[in-house]
C-alpha cells in the first residue's frame, strides 16, 4: 500500500515551497548625496527596494533578469552589478508568506551614473543617510549619537542577563559606534543596524514584537520588510571595495574633476578626506588620465579634466581610491 512507502506517512515533514525573488539595491550619487532607488510597498506607506520574481524561463542568467526588469521598471540601463547576499529568514514578510513557504530574495547591489527614470513608474529615489542618519560623518560625529544612540544602547547593555553578556554587548557597542581608542569605521553600517535591531531601537525589531507595521519610531526612516538590513548590506560592501576596486567610477561621468571624484567618494563613505593625500594616491595609482578640457566654472583656477585610466584594471590586482581621512 502507497502508506507503506518511505516518505508518505503522516509524521514525514513537510517540505517548503520556496519562492525567489530578485532584489536591487541601486545606487547614484547627485547632488553629493548618496541616492538609493526605492519604490512603494505593497500594502504599506514604508519605502522598499526594487525587486522581480525570476522567470526562470525568460531569464538565462539571475544577472540577465534583475537587468531585464530594472530596465523595464525604470528605464535604467545599469553598469556595474554584483551579487550582494540571499535573505530567506522566516518571516521576512507574512503578507505574502503562505503557510509552509519561504521567501527567498537574491539581492544585488548595482551602480549607475544616470539619475533619469523613464516611464510611469512609482520608483524614486532616496538619501541613504535618511534610512542611516549615524552614517553620515562629513560635517563632524552626528550629534544624535552622543544625545541618542549610545544613552539607548548604554541600557541595553545594562539590561544584559549576566556580566559576561554585558561584556560582550559592550564590546558590541564599542566597535561598532567607537569609543576608548577605537575609532570609528564607514564599513560597519551592517554592524550597527544589527546592533540597533538587536536593541530594539529601530522600527523594524519593534515591527517583528508586535507585528504592526511601525512606520515612525526608533533611528532613521524604517522600510518595508527586512530592505533597510539589505541596504546596510550594500552600503558596507560598497565602502570596502573604494579601498580596493574602482567602483567609485561607475557613479561618475565620463569626465570629472579630481575634486568631484573625492566628493563623491567622501558621499559615500560618510567622512571628510585629505585632499592632497587623495589626489596623490588617485594620481600615483594611475587611476586616472587627464583628458585635456579644463572646467572655468570653479571660481578660481580652470581645473583639470580627468577621467578613468581602465588599463589600470590589468596593471594592478587591487586599484581602489583609498580612504585618507582627514583628522578631526
Amino acid at each position: 500500500m502507497d502508506h507503506d512507502r518511505p516518505g508518505l506517512n503522516k509524521s514525514s515533514p513537510i517540505v517548503p515551497s520556496i519562492v525567489i525573488e530578485l532584489s536591487a539595491v541601486i545606487v547614484a550619487v547627485i547632488d553629493e548625496t548618496p541616492q538609493v532607488l526605492t519604490v512603494a510597498a505593497p500594502r504599506s506607506a514604508l519605502r522598499a527596494l526594487p525587486l522581480g520574481a525570476l522567470d526562470a524561463e525568460a531569464h538565462p542568467t539571475l544577472e540577465r533578469g534583475l537587468r531585464a526588469w530594472v530596465s523595464e521598471l525604470t528605464g535604467l540601463k545599469l553598469g556595474y552589478v554584483e551579487q550582494l547576499y540571499t535573505f530567506g529568514d522566516r518571516g521576512r514578510d507574512p503578507a505574502v508568506e503562505a503557510p509552509g513557504q519561504r521567501l527567498l530574495s537574491i539581492s544585488y547591489l548595482a551602480l549607475t551614473s544616470a539619475a533619469a527614470l523613464a516611464g510611469p513608474t512609482d520608483a524614486a529615489w532616496r538619501d541613504w543617510y535618511a534610512f542611516f542618519p549615524w552614517e553620515d560623518w562629513r560635517a563632524g560625529r552626528p550629534p544624535m549619537i552622543r544625545a541618542e544612540i549610545v544613552p539607548t544602547l548604554e541600557g541595553w547593555v545594562a539590561s544584559a542577563p549576566d556580566h559576561v553578556e554585558r561584556d560582550r554587548r559592550r564590546d558590541r557597542l564599542t566597535m561598532a559606534f567607537g569609543g576608548a581608542r577605537v575609532s570609528w569605521d564607514p564599513e560597519r553600517t551592517l554592524d550597527r543596524y544589527e546592533l540597533l535591531y538587536e536593541a530594539n531601537a529601530v522600527a523594524e525589531s519593534q515591527r517583528s514584537i508586535g507585528g504592526a507595521d511601525v512606520e515612525a519610531s526608533g533611528f532613521g526612516q524604517p522600510m518595508a520588510r527586512d530592505h533597510r538590513r539589505v541596504l546596510a548590506t550594500a552600503i558596507s560592501r560598497l565602502r570596502g571595495k573604494l579601498t580596493y576596486r574602482p567602483v567609485v567610477f561607475e557613479l561618475m561621468s565620463d569626465s570629472f574633476t579630481l575634486l568631484r571624484l573625492q566628493r563623491t567618494v567622501e558621499t559615500l563613505a560618510g567622512i571628510r578626506l585629505h585632499k592632497q593625500n587623495f589626489r596623490r594616491l588617485v594620481e600615483r595609482g594611475g587611476l586616472v588620465e587627464p583628458t585635456g578640457a579644463r572646467e572655468t566654472r570653479t571660481g578660481g583656477r580652470p581645473a583639470e579634466h580627468f577621467r578613468f585610466r581602465r588599463k589600470v584594471l590589468s596593471e594592478r590586482p587591487a586599484p581602489g581610491v583609498g580612504l585618507p581621512e582627514r583628522k578631526p
